[in-house]
C-alpha cells in the first residue's frame, strides 16, 4: 500500500523554513548583522561583514522560497553548507550538547543539517513542491 505523506514532508519543510528564517530576522531586528561581521573577520574570514550580510539575506530571502516549496534542493544545500561552517566554528568546540551536559554543543546543529539534507533530497528526487 502506497503511503500519501506529502503533507507530512510540507509541515517539515515549512518548520525548517521558519526555524532559518529566525536566524536571519533576529540578526537584522536585532543589529546583530555588523556584530555578527566582526566575529566572522575575528575567525580569520576575509570580508567578514559582506558574509554576514549575505548569510543574512539568504537566511530571510531563502527561506520564503522554501515555505513555498521552490527551489528546494538548492535553497536545502545552501542552508546546509552555512550551517556546517557554523557547526565547524562555533559549536564542535563546545562539545555535543547545547543544553544540560553542555552549552552551546553540536547537537541541535547536526539535526538542521541532516533534516536539511533530508527534505532537499527528498524533494530533489520527486517529492511534490506543497
Amino acid at each position: 500500500m502506497k503511503r500519501n505523506d506529502d503533507w507530512l514532508w510540507a509541515i517539515l519543510r515549512v518548520t525548517l523554513a521558519i526555524l532559518v528564517a529566525a536566524h536571519g530576522w533576529a540578526r537584522l531586528l536585532h543589529d546583530a548583522v555588523a556584530p555578527f561581521g566582526a566575529w566572522l573577520d575575528g575567525q580569520g574570514l576575509m570580508a567578514g561583514a559582506a558574509i554576514a550580510w549575505a548569510v543574512t539575506g539568504y537566511e530571510i530571502v531563502a527561506s520564503v522560497l522554501l515555505a513555498a516549496g521552490r527551489y528546494v534542493f538548492p535553497v536545502c544545500l545552501g542552508f546546509a553548507a552555512i550551517y556546517l561552517v557554523g557547526l565547524v566554528l562555533v559549536h564542535l568546540p563546545e562539545g555535543w550538547f547545547v543544553v544540560g551536559l553542555g552549552r552551546n554543543g553540536m547537537e541541535y546543529s547536526v539535526l538542521l543539517v541532516c533534516t536539511l539534507l533530508c527534505v532537499g533530497v527528498h524533494y530533489r528526487k520527486g517529492g511534490t513542491s506543497a
